[in-house]
């Protein structure tokens, strides 16, 4: 087992390329909108990811499954002390992990320096598997700074982490999918997961939906913090994709991605 989480990033790139062309050929395939079909703008969102990949590899000494495998040996962290059963332990790190990531995302909304970063995510004028990569550097590395520190107090089982981060990955690009399931499968799914139909609603440029389903994986968070949203406004096919001060093309350039934290305000 040891072998396998030293070898977490192989494992996770893997995943990553196998899900994630599934998913492009799948929308492709059953496109609800057409936001999927090769254009400059994903070229744009695959350049950030791969500045993101490099950001974590050679910004941080260590990662979060490292570090959990560290944290671990020392037998450090409040999961450590308790004799909880493996199981229980494994699944309660996973729930925490996915509430301080729900709450991470809900500030990045309601800050308006961490949503200057966050924007960036937000002014994608289409929906699909490559906005899933579309995040700011330096909102990468925050994120990143947060799990480690969480890992720390938590002390959770090494194989959870990996779980976890195949979770956020695999899940982030299932999430932002051209497609949508059939409404009763969808309705379903929803009480636990949340779906791209869901999550679509959250890249509405109409800031009540836009501040609405912060979930990543489970939709329970926002069904209890009550930031959970049905139906958009507008339906689904046709309903507009981004924020309305980055509509230009000027505004949708790598550089110009890069540097838009550090321009003007936005609606925050």
């Amino acid at each position: 087992m040891s072998d396998i989480l030293a070898d977490d990033g192989l494992i996770r790139l893997i995943a990553f390329l196998a899900v994630g062309g599934l998913l492009l050929v799948l929308q492709w395939r059953f496109a609800l909108r057409g936001d999927g079909r090769p254009t400059r703008r994903q070229g744009v969102n695959l350049a950030i990811g791969v500045i993101d990949t490099l950001v974590l590899r050679f910004g941080f000494p260590v990662l979060a499954v490292a570090y959990a495998i560290d944290v671990a040996g020392r037998d450090a962290g409040l999961l450590g002390r308790l004799d909880l059963h493996p199981v229980l332990g494994f699944v309660l790190a996973i729930l925490v992990l996915d509430l301080v990531i729900y709450w991470q995302h809900r500030l990045m909304h309601r800050i308006p320096l961490l949503w200057r970063l966050h924007r960036v995510h937000h002014a994608d004028r289409g929906f699909d598997v490559t906005t899933a990569v579309r995040f700011h550097p330096i909102e990468i590395a925050l994120s990143m700074g947060l799990k480690l520190v969480v890992i720390r107090v938590l002390g959770p089982d090494p194989l959870a982490v990996l779980t976890f981060e195949l979770m956020l990955s695999l899940g982030s690009l299932w999430t932002h999918t051209d497609i949508a399931l059939p409404k009763p499968v969808d309705r379903a799914a929803r009480w636990l997961f949340v779906t791209p139909s869901m999550h679509r609603i959250h890249h509405s440029t109409w800031q009540p939906e836009t501040d609405s389903n912060y979930g990543f994986h489970l939709s329970i968070w926002d069904r209890l913090f009550r930031s959970y949203r049905n139906e958009p406004k507008q339906p689904e096919r046709t309903m507009q994709i981004g924020l309305d001060e980055y509509m230009d093309d000027r505004d949708q350039g790598l550089l110009s991605l890069l540097i838009n934290p550090f321009r003007s305000p936005s609606r925050r």
